[in-house]
């Protein structure tokens, strides 16, 4: 495996930049699928960098800001319920739902506990057998085989005051949904190489081929991210559709079998709601009845209920790649990283974030 250092390399960044300059020969736009990549592109100065031919847009791949807005009121009610602790993942504990935020419900007296992996959640369950641990289970295939496992674990050991709010999901079924919108023109997906690790690339086959779509799986230093621009604009010049993967230090074309297996002992695929698309068939992953004593719905009998978006509130059209954040009337005046609005300025993946953070627009031009 080749040392990411070798992919942070200004020569060799700048020369897969002219080849990129000399391949775009004509107006393109490209969809970055995950939010890793949208942060790394504007940290790098990449989007100042690329052909102004080449347009780069922003999908729904950060876990967060697809959460929709009613499954954060349950976590924030199941915090603010007595002998119950809410042990979540940080970069979900601002995100505002209609009754506030995890962080709001900690400053009113909720015990909220940071942690860095689901077995730490399952480990204040061990060491609290007074209180239920509740772990919302926010992410995609990178982060849903740890959660199994953990629920194996759980099951294994018979902890009974553990539970998780399953709200995993998986990653093909929205850009099927996305490509199918007549009002979204996309040229490429620059495909995400976390997920892909577990998924394979070629898991887009079906979307290359149905859609006649280029596909390239990249990773997330400069270099990584300029090859993927490269074999996307190369399959356009040339008239093809196919899945190229461009991060096989990382990812194959299979994916981690293991991985997936160890995700479908536990999980099993169902219908969910995605912030901004709505309902998405086949896209999330739900407890197999087999493991239903840990769903913290029935357990902590949490009222799920839908919730409309703040008024202003442009995230949707974001996170669809049919608007930028400076689109959005919220942006920079009234939404901001000290005082989020929407999911996408509060994750450290959230598109409106990143702009705010990296692009030096801090006010809306709507």
């Amino acid at each position: 495996m080749k040392c990411a250092s070798e992919f942070r390399a200004r020569g060799i960044t700048d020369a897969l930049l002219r080849e990129l300059a000399a391949t775009v020969d004509r107006p393109l736009r490209i969809m970055e699928v995950c939010g890793t990549h949208t942060v790394s592109i504007f940290r790098s100065g990449l989007r100042s960098l690329v052909p102004e031919k080449l347009e780069l847009i922003s999908g729904p791949g950060c876990p967060v800001c697809v959460t929709p807005a009613g499954h954060v009121d349950a976590f924030v009610q199941a915090a603010r319920k007595e002998d119950v602790i809410v042990a979540t993942f940080g970069d979900l504990i601002r995100v505002p739902g209609s009754d506030g935020s995890l962080a709001e419900a900690g400053s009113e007296g909720a015990t909220v506990e940071v942690v860095y992996s689901p077995m730490d959640a399952l480990a204040l369950a061990q060491n609290n057998p007074e209180k239920t641990i509740f772990f919302p289970a926010v992410g995609f295939e990178t982060t849903a085989p740890t959660i199994a496992a953990t629920i194996l674990e759980a099951n294994r050991l018979k902890i009974e005051n553990f539970c998780i709010f399953a709200g995993c999901k998986i990653m093909p079924p929205p850009l099927v949904a996305l490509m199918s919108d007549p009002m979204l023109n996309v040229d490429g997906l620059l495909c995400p190489g976390h997920v892909s690790a577990i998924i394979g690339a070629d898991a887009y086959k079906p979307l290359a081929e149905k859609y006649h779509l280029p596909c390239a799986v990249a990773g997330f230093e400069p270099a990584d991210i300029v090859a993927g621009l490269i074999s996307l604009a190369r399959q356009v010049v040339a008239g093809q559709a196919r899945v190229e993967n461009c991060y096989t230090r990382v990812v194959s074309d299979e994916g981690n079998s293991r991985a997936r297996e160890l995700m479908y002992t536990v999980f099993t695929e169902e219908d969910t709601q995605w912030r901004g698309l709505g309902l998405i068939a086949g896209s999330g992953l739900g407890l197999r009845r087999k493991f239903a004593r840990f769903d913290a719905i029935n357990k902590l009998q949490l009222d799920l209920k839908p919730v409309p978006e703040p008024k202003g509130c442009r995230c949707g059209e974001i996170l669809q790649g049919h608007l930028l954040p400076p689109a959005c009337p919220l942006y920079g005046r009234t939404c901001t990283p000290s005082r989020p609005i929407g999911p996408c300025m509060v994750s450290s993946e959230g598109t409106c974030a990143a702009y705010y953070r990296f692009s030096g627009d801090k006010h809306s031009v709507y």
